[in-house]
């Protein structure tokens, strides 16, 4: 009983707590926690948000998340690239920091969970495959371009904008104490995670900029701070309603950040389950990451989603089951209830140290030039995403969609060009490519043709056109052989092919041999009736059966490939 109700609330199967196990999880759980309040803060502002909601995203979101996945030690909350997406998407539509804009990122949380969730529950979470790499690659650069430069005017003390600087350059522009505050706390933050991955930095790097800022009265002068947040935890409260026009302008963002965050989780959940030696099931995770969203918009907060820094550190730290996460929530609500005035004083340009710092590993040009020596043409669908994102900013959703229809265009475009070669025996016993490996023709009136695709609606009109081609080309074909080991599915478009095909032959006086065909495939031709046995169609078990037939005295070498060779 038990068994079947973890598969609905994984929490059921988390191990019994022991002394020595909570001991582990509470220093790991401590190590998340002092990360992910600065962390939430910091977000909290490049979302446009109150700074408080970063907090409180941190508190009912995360433990939903945990309590419901089936990744528990995945480090759900506030994440830069989702922040970046909601503070982006609203532009234009309210104030930040305004109530409207808070009833915008709240409604922004529900939908995308709702998505999140309806996907997970009807088990439908391969349709995520459809960001491929490239377009994440260019997307996930892109967006951290644009969240550097979000961030340079806190860092910098910028006291007007950037047109005022370049029509009167001048130091006044400036606050030097900002600056002092921001790249100071840049350098300190890179030599820590140099020194020591898993170490808290950021919450010491706010503690001492925060002490530093109190005691040299940076506040009281003007300085940038985080100001009074409201204490007390925070309350269920159903968001007012938007007018039809608001809702239609969110759904575009919603589905990216519904694509987008989970494949966040996917990066973190695929090494958590890859360490653990166990299988990701990621629509189980797909129903914790939209109920998570959920009550994230039902508490006066934004979009959560997996951190892959706060999981990654979580597992550097030892954690062993979900209990790590519930100590780091623990930690944040006692920060909230007892020492929130606390960050009064913190200078918002350290908290834009912590943005760039957890951002600035994202840009890697080597990943996109990685990609063009893969493959030209999916290097440049991750440097369109890459552009179109810049340009189409604060809209950066469309450049996930362009870069999602240029996938499906070019994996489209594959699948109607499907490769159709004429093969013949190669001195190791397979077949290959007659041309490429110039090997002699089975027999002269045979012709071998192998195409590396499913006989389907894309593919079936380019055999047909090429096999009419080549027998144009060679009238004393006597015997169309087609090696169909690699043909793993038919459907009605393929069959009406194969029908035509058959009766074009017959008329042609040519044989139609067939060789590998799939059990599958097979039986659907044969409901189909067009496998009624005749002199014309001949089928072979085997490619070795059908060399024995076709050539008869020429002896089939044996093969010399070590096994697991690759044949082409």
């Amino acid at each position: 009983m038990l068994t079947s109700l973890a598969r609905y609330f994984p929490f059921l199967a988390w191990p019994r707590p022991t002394a020595a196990l909570l001991q582990g999880e509470f220093w790991a759980g401590l190590t998340v926690g002092l990360m992910l309040l600065p962390q939430g803060v910091a977000y909290a502002a490049l979302a446009g948000m109150p700074l408080i909601t970063g907090i409180y995203a941190s508190i009912v979101p995360a433990l939903v998340a945990v309590l419901f996945s089936g990744s528990p030690r995945l480090g759900v909350g506030p994440t830069a690239l989702s922040a970046l997406l909601i503070g982006a998407s609203l532009t234009g539509l309210a104030e930040p920091g305004s109530a409207h804009w808070v009833l915008l990122a709240a409604w922004m949380a529900i939908l995308a969970g709702l998505v999140q969730a309806v996907l997970g529950l009807v088990r439908a979470g391969w349709l995520l495959n459809l960001v491929t790499a490239p377009v994440l690659t260019g997307f996930t650069q892109a967006a951290a371009l644009l969240i550097l430069a979000s961030q340079l005017p806190a860092v910098l003390g910028l006291r007007s904008t950037w047109s005022a600087v370049w029509n009167t350059p001048s130091l006044q522009h400036f606050d030097g104490h900002a600056i002092a505050y921001g790249v100071g706390s840049i350098a300190l933050l890179v030599l820590a995670k140099r020194w020591r991955a898993a170490f808290p930095s950021a919450i010491v790097i706010i503690a001492l900029t925060g002490i530093v800022s109190w005691a040299t009265g940076y506040a009281d002068a003007g300085g940038d701070v985080v100001g009074h947040l409201p204490s007390g935890l925070p309350h269920l409260t159903w968001p007012g309603m938007l007018s039809w026009e608001e809702f239609s302008a969110l759904i575009l963002p919603v589905l990216v950040i519904s694509l987008v965050s989970f494949l966040e989780t996917a990066s973190s959940a695929q090494v958590e389950h890859q360490q653990a030696g166990t299988r990701w099931n990621e629509n189980q995770d797909l129903i914790a990451q939209g109920l998570s969203k959920i009550s994230a918009g039902l508490f006066g907060s934004f979009a959560t989603t997996a951190s892959f820094s706060r999981s990654a550190v979580n597992l550097l730290a030892g954690a062993k089951t979900g209990y790590s996460n519930l100590f780091a929530i623990l930690l944040v609500v006692v920060v909230v209830l007892w020492f929130i005035p606390a960050l009064y004083h913190v200078p918002q340009a350290a908290l834009a140290a912590i943005v760039i710092t957890a951002v600035v590993n994202l840009i890697k040009p080597r990943a996109i030039l990685y990609l063009f020596q893969i493959s030209r043409v999916e290097g440049c669908i991750a440097l369109a995403t890459l552009l179109l994102t810049l340009l189409t900013a604060p809209q950066m959703y469309w450049g996930v969609f362009a870069g999602i229809v240029l996938s499906l265009g070019y994996f489209l475009y594959q699948r109607l060009h499907p490769r159709i070669i004429e093969v013949a025996p190669h001195p190791d016993g397979s077949l290959r490519d007659r041309h490429l490996w110039q090997l002699p023709a089975i027999a002269p009136e045979v012709l071998a043709l192998r195409m590396d695709a499913e006989l389907d609606f894309a593919s079936a009109q380019s055999l047909e056109r090429h096999i009419t081609d080549q027998l144009a080309q060679r009238p004393d074909i006597r015997i169309l052989y087609l090696a169909a080991l690699p043909i793993n599915r038919i459907d009605v478009t393929g069959v009406e092919m194969f029908v035509r095909l058959r009766r074009s032959l017959q008329k042609q006086g040519i044989a139609l041999h067939i060789g590998g065909m799939k059990l599958p495939v097979e039986q659907i031709l044969v409901r189909a009736g067009a496998l009624v046995p005749g002199d014309d169609l001949v089928l072979y078990r085997t490619d070795a059966q059908a060399l024995s037939s076709l050539a008869p005295s020429t002896p089939t070498p044996k093969s010399s490939v070590p096994p697991g060779y690759a044949r082409g």
